[in-house]
């Protein structure tokens, strides 16, 4: 899915995903790790990245049907962490 509206901005996915995550909040900051400049490059393009109205719907839509399995930490992390 993310590839279709990739395709369809002229984005790769990486991109889509990284620009959804800046569309959602203006706190939301993602911090995508690299080793290649090729890849940090494409990470900063993300920002140049317009999504509709429509095009967060379709994502946020596809989103919600995944399932997640598992903690998010181990029980003794989660510990830790006062939630």
């Amino acid at each position: 899915m993310l590839g279709r509206i990739a395709k369809r901005k002229g984005a790769t996915p990486a991109q889509i995903a990284l620009a959804w995550l800046l569309a959602k909040r203006p706190w939301i900051v993602p911090i995508p790790g690299t080793r290649k400049v090729s890849r940090l490059e494409e990470n900063i393009g993300a920002v140049n990245i317009k999504l509709t109205p429509d095009d967060l719907r379709e994502i946020d839509d596809a989103t919600a049907r995944i399932t997640v399995h598992g903690e998010r930490y181990p029980e003794e992390l989660e510990r830790r962490t006062g939630l």
